[in-house]
């Protein structure tokens, strides 16, 4: 069986069946990408649904697209999606090789890829630089690199929420570039190319069209992206309700239509109130645990991921993290011996030690993200 033949027929039939759901509970408006010949797609990443929405502006060009490794870890799901669209698996908080090896497989043999760019998707509204890495597979792939931008999806439907606002939500092609145009250019050049092109401001937008996003729970889940109360430095007072922000200290906002906090003060967005909560909790200004711990959570679950996407469980209980280790149960890890870390949703995080790759996972609405941060400052990372 011709695996190449089998997709694109099943591409052609998911687009013929999903596309009237996306449009309906989207309304996107996306500009078609009419590039003959294979191509790597790099585009900023906006949803959940990002995939089924760039289809819109793919038709009938059907790519195989770079997804989080742990869709592979959903039994038959995982088994269905792979039959359906064979997706290229993404090891967050580890090497990408074997995911770059891959995309290079499809690209050599003329199919296409799409990649999402920065790797995640924004918190704050802003996007974030492409994966280092990005660049040089662009120059090794020898196709065309077409650059997309989608401008909405962040307020559409944000990392932390889980039902849709409507609003507006387009897609348009921000460059096209040919292999002789990139020939003389540098990875890093290529990486500086797709930064400018993918690059959205979600709240500059916003002052410039002042687009209304229809939905009575605007503030629900924000506690799974904001940890950090600027009134009394809680990092496990924050609580959501409807379009409403509260913390136990008496804190209280609403999130308007437009996204923005009333009333603006101390934080008119979401990306200020970002900034401020990273450079607070990396120069350790909050409220501890105690002296030696910065943050504690029940009911953890600590994975090893290994092989061709098996998991073992190897502890559970209590999580914690000093100023230098992440302690799950009676697995010490220190800090400056993680390699590599990463998350995925909001309750998941994923890192290497030892050559190892492991999993943490929280049920509930416990944010990790102050976690993620403090690796990174001991570790001296964006």
């Amino acid at each position: 069986m011709d695996l190449y033949k089998h997709h694109q027929r099943v591409w052609k039939l998911l687009y013929f069946i999903l596309k009237p759901v996306v449009r309906h509970k989207f309304n996107p408006d996306f500009e078609e990408i009419k590039v003959d010949g294979p191509i790597i797609l790099i585009t900023n990443h906006c949803t959940t649904w990002d995939p089924l929405l760039l289809a819109m502006a793919l038709k009938k060009k059907q790519v195989y697209y770079v997804a989080s490794e742990h869709i592979f870890r959903l039994g038959f799901v995982s088994k269905l999606i792979i039959w359906l669209v064979d997706p290229i698996a993404r090891k967050k908080g580890a090497s990408a090789g074997d995911t770059t090896s891959r995309c290079l497989e499809h690209l050599h043999a003329g199919h296409s890829v799409c990649i999402f760019g920065e790797g995640e998707q924004s918190w704050d509204g802003l996007s974030r630089t492409v994966i280092r890495g990005t660049g040089k597979l662009v120059k090794d792939s020898g196709v065309t690199l077409v650059t997309y931008r989608m401008i909405g999806g962040f307020l559409s439907l944000p990392r932390w929420a889980d039902k849709v606002r409507k609003g507006c939500i387009k897609g348009e092609v921000a460059g096209v570039y040919t292999p002789e145009e990139l020939k003389d250019k540098t990875p890093e050049e290529i990486n500086e190319i797709m930064n400018k092109d993918l690059f959205v401001d979600v709240w500059q937008f916003q002052k410039e069209n002042k687009i209304r996003y229809k939905s009575d729970c605007m503030a629900e889940h924000l506690e799974r992206m904001l940890y950090l109360c600027p009134k009394c430095l809680s990092t496990t007072g924050l609580r959501s309700s409807g379009s409403h922000l509260n913390c136990d200290c008496g804190l209280e906002l609403t999130v308007n239509e437009y996204g923005l906090f009333e009333p603006a003060d101390p934080f008119a967005n979401l990306a200020e109130w970002e900034k401020w909560q990273k450079k607070n909790v990396r120069d350790l200004n909050f409220r501890k645990v105690s002296d030696d711990i910065l943050f504690r959570q029940d009911d953890s679950t600590l994975k090893e991921i290994y092989g061709n996407h098996e998991v073992k469980e190897l502890a559970s209980g209590p999580l914690a993290m000093s100023n230098d280790e992440l302690i799950c149960a009676d697995y010490h890890f220190p800090l400056k011996d993680i390699r590599r870390m990463a998350m995925t949703r909001f309750g998941v995080l994923l890192f290497t030690y030892d050559d190892h790759y492991y999993q943490i996972k929280i049920e509930g609405e416990v944010n990790l993200r102050k976690y993620l941060e403090i690796w990174k400052k001991i570790n001296n990372k964006e």
